[in-house]
């Protein structure tokens, strides 16, 4: 039997025509391009190949863009070749690395290639998955770095979802390596059906329409939900009909009615996954057998047994196994790997009816579903809600059918009185998904690249790059691009006007301000905590700081040595806001009282009148809002009632204008951008003397060797000595600076620090990247992210040997998030236990990593063995 047909033999359906024909490319000796659909069965092409390098005895690396993708393709190559044959190298783990067949991150594929490791040697093949992942803006570059520099006697099998551009991504790679096919599928292995779910109190039903007939939009979908429309305005209230979003609980009868299940349900939020398993657990519903929750309860065992008891019950374990058991979960990135492994593999075995999960799940582990539920078509970004695009509808929706079980998948989407059905049925026929490079000169690049080439080598080298590529053939598309982001910046502009003034003029007094303020004007923690632990209800105290500016009345208040000291208040305005060190210039003192109404109902109108009216008119000793600040405080925009929106809207628009800026210096000087870029890079690495011509210094060659999204930052910390002579414990709080990143809308809670010898450092960590962002601004490069300071408290108290219960404090921070940050800190404190120029702080930061490496966070990064448990 041949190679060709042992594989056949191996998938019950047989091969389909696309999948033969990047067979016979790979039987040619090319390199293939798959581009297909989600659960088309792209995977085969990359185990062909795989199987070829084995049988001729080279080796194959098969690279994926996230560890839980990594170890998911671990288990299943080594269920293949057995578990001697297969290794895994991550950020937590190297197992069996001088395998034929090793899987990876395309982050530690690429670090071998710089590194020039003697394991590409016998190289035959290279799978990467994902690959439409080069148009991320952090990591896209990753990919074409490989791509680039692997040596062209190297096949490569890339694996894409369906793209618009395949062709000019191929011809690209054609370009650069040498012959490569490019196989495109359209159609999906599963036929989806799309469906529109519409809740109609005038006709006490629900209405479930098919989004699409014959192609086109459905008119009965179309009339009734166009009968909600007045005005020109959407509502679900007035009209010829009252339209709703049917419920969760609505929505999962009815596919169990209609015999959908199981089913994934997207929602763009954790906090409203988790309350949506919740709701389905609390109304008593039953979606499995005995049978299943037995083994579902075995699973579970199975899954969690690495995990301490008292660890489990922080992380909610009984309400997460209750809700199992029933038939539900969320998923997520808020929740600890080790429980979403349960998820995913009770969904595996369809134990699991339904899974509220974010969109993180579309990408990643292979957990098909006979339908996916869209619970909205918008989503927020971190920064404003946005649209989804037809790329990000096409991927969520690949889930739906079960390639061998379902004859269609479905995909619903729900009613919104904010989009429209036009919306809907525009997305559902879209089949839009253009790649476009991210590839851009970083610093540790351009460290290697000067490492391992010559100056006319490396410009050779930029050139090829899939983003140069295309920026001199696609200049009509960048300037489309330029025309509608200008509309954009226009809109973000009129949004951000305030009739109060002039908002660019209050934001540039903010900026000034906050540059005057000296590391001599803070507060001494201390003396902070133990005057806010002394303010009780009802005190008046003076915000000097910020827009809330003035006399406030104590609504709570409390201290925590992990959070710092906190105090939430209520404004004139009735804005209640949570107050830390940052909004004050000096310990708050009392300055007068109001009377707190009982009872105590501060979410309440009249409770909120009443303390604003007496705050207005209490008297006051000695309070005064005259501060450093007081330029800010003063400016007639503070009265604008929609100030902080106009800020978002103004912050929106810089960074449009940049943008545009961006893309229209592309338009006018496509040729050689990608020199220029490295150019800049090149002599700010000159000026903080990393290079020395072209060559590289001692903090150049650790340059190198750092991959953080703050290399260049970490290098000159480390250069300066700031992070020589630490505890372990100290070093880990320092380090998670440049690993943490807030990113709620929450005010993030008061930095703390367990020393004052850690804050001053802290300090000058601080200098230090606001000098290099200075530097960045001169010379026209994108500023490196500014370190957080946030996390400090949570990694100094876990590597003190703090429980987990004490440690995570639920909330502050979830279980998933903190064995994530966590799991990267270890990574970047490993890097730093390398290449720090100091032997004692190499063993502190290797020492730091070990302590932090335990507990729930080593348990969530252990692959388990292939034969734990049975398929």
């Amino acid at each position: 039997m041949t190679q060709r047909d042992e594989l056949i033999a191996r998938y019950a359906y047989g091969l389909d025509g696309f999948q033969l024909e990047a067979l016979d490319a790979l039987d040619a000796g090319q390199s293939v391009l798959v581009a297909a659909p989600t659960g088309s069965g792209k995977t085969v092409v990359a185990e062909y190949a795989v199987a070829q390098a084995v049988r001729t005895g080279r080796r194959a690396f098969y690279t994926a863009p996230i560890k839980a993708l990594s170890n998911q393709k671990f288990h299943d190559l080594a269920h293949i070749y057995g578990a001697d044959e297969v290794g895994l190298i991550t950020g937590d783990n190297v197992i069996n690395p001088d395998a034929p067949v090793v899987v990876m991150t395309t982050e530690v594929l690429r670090n071998m290639i710089y590194a020039r490791s003697s394991a590409l040697a016998n190289l035959d093949v290279v799978v990467l998955d994902e690959v439409h992942y080069l148009q991320d803006a952090y990591r896209g570059p990753v990919w074409e770095e490989v791509i680039i520099h692997l040596p062209a006697s190297v096949r490569l099998v890339c694996l894409s979802a369906t793209v618009s551009n395949a062709s000019e991504l191929a011809e690209w790679m054609s370009t650069v390596r040498g012959p490569t096919a490019v196989i495109v599928e359209h159609r999906r292995p599963v036929t989806l059906h799309n469906l529109y779910f519409i809740g109609d109190r005038t006709a006490n039903r629900l209405h479930l329409f098919a989004t699409l007939v014959d192609g086109q939009p459905n008119p009965e979908a179309a009339r009734v939900d166009g009968e909600a429309i007045r005005g020109g305005r959407r509502t679900a209230v007035t009209g010829r009909r009252r339209l709703y979003a049917p419920s969760r609980l609505d929505v999962i009868e009815r596919l169990d009615d209609e015999r959908m299940l199981p089913a994934i349900y997207f929602i763009f939020s954790r906090r409203a996954c988790d309350e949506a398993a919740a709701s389905v657990l609390d109304s008593g519903a039953q979606l499995t057998t005995t049978a299943e929750r037995e083994r579902i309860r075995d699973i579970a065992r199975r899954r969690l047994d690495g995990i301490d008891a008292r660890d489990l019950t922080v992380l909610g374990h009984a309400r997460f196994l209750a809700a199992l058991e029933i038939g539900v979960a969320a998923h997520h990135a808020g929740m600890v790997p080790p429980f979403k492994e349960v998820v995913e593999a009770c969904f595996a075995e369809g134990l699991i009816k339904v899974v509220f999960a974010t969109e993180t799940l579309a990408v990643g582990v292979n957990m098909p579903a006979r339908s996916v539920v869209i619970d909205k078509l918008t989503k927020f970004t971190g920064e404003h809600h946005a649209s989804l695009t037809p790329g990000e509808y096409t991927q969520l929706t690949g889930r739906a059918g079960r390639r061998g079980i379902d004859e269609v998948g479905h995909a619903i989407v729900l009613w919104n009185p904010f989009v429209s059905f036009d919306q809907v049925s525009t997305l559902a026929s879209s089949r839009s998904f253009h790649l476009v490079s991210a590839f851009r000169p970083t610093y540790n690049m351009a460290a290697n690249l000067i490492r391992t080439f010559n100056r006319e080598q490396t410009n050779a080298l930029l050139s090829r790059s899939f983003a140069q590529y295309q920026a001199d053939r696609d200049v009509v598309r960048l300037a489309a691009r330029l025309e509608r982001r200008r509309d954009a910046l226009t809109e973000a502009r009129q949004a951000a006007h305030s009739p109060f003034g002039d908002i660019d003029e209050y934001r540039h007094s903010v900026t000034r301000a906050d540059r005057r303020q000296s590391v001599a004007d803070a507060i001494e923690p201390d003396s902070f905590n133990k005057a806010v632990g002394a303010l009780r209800p009802g005190d008046i105290v003076i915000i000097d700081r910020g827009r809330h500016a003035g006399r406030v009345a104590v609504l709570s208040s409390a201290t925590r040595r992990t959070i710092g000291a906190k105090v939430r208040v209520i404004t004139p305005h009735r804005v209640q806001v949570l107050l830390t060190e940052d909004d004050f210039s000096t310990v708050p003192r009392v300055v007068g009282r109001v009377t707190i109404p009982t009872p105590f109902a501060p979410n309440r109108q009249a409770f909120q009148r009443e303390v604003a009216r007496s705050l207005e008119r209490a008297k006051i000793s000695g309070g005064s809002t005259r501060t450093r600040s007081e330029p800010l405080t003063a400016h007639p925009v503070t009265d604008d009632p929609d100030l902080r929106e106009r800020l978002r809207s103004a912050g929106l628009a810089d960074r449009i204008q940049r943008e545009v800026d961006e893309v229209s210096a592309r338009v006018d000087q496509k040729n050689g951008s990608l020199a220029a870029a490295f150019s800049k890079v090149f002599d700010l690495l000159a000026s903080w003397r990393v290079v020395d011509g072209w060559s590289l210094t001692p903090a150049g060659q650790r340059l190198a060797r750092l991959f953080n999204e703050c290399d260049l930052l970490i290098v000159e910390v480390l250069e300066r000595g700031v992070l020589d002579g630490l505890d372990p414990p100290t070093l880990a709080a320092l380090v998670s600076v440049f690993t943490y990143e807030h990113r709620s809308p929450d005010t993030p809670p008061a930095p703390w620090f367990p020393s004052t010898d850690a804050r001053k450092r802290w300090r000058s960590i601080e200098a230090i990247a606001q000098e290099l962002g200075r530097a960045e601004d001169r010379v026209g490069l994108n500023p490196t992210r500014q370190p957080d300071p946030t996390f400090g408290a949570v990694a100094y108290a876990w590597a003190a040997g703090e429980g987990f219960a004490e440690v995570v404090d639920a909330d502050e921070v979830s279980g998933g998030d903190f064995v994530r940050n966590v799991k990267q800190l270890v990574d970047l404190l490993r890097q730093l236990a390398e290449i720090a120029p100091l032997e004692s702080t190499r063993r502190c930061a290797s020492k730091a990593a070990d302590l932090l490496f335990r507990g729930v966070v080593s348990a969530s990064s252990t692959v388990r063995s292939v034969d734990a448990e049975p398929e």
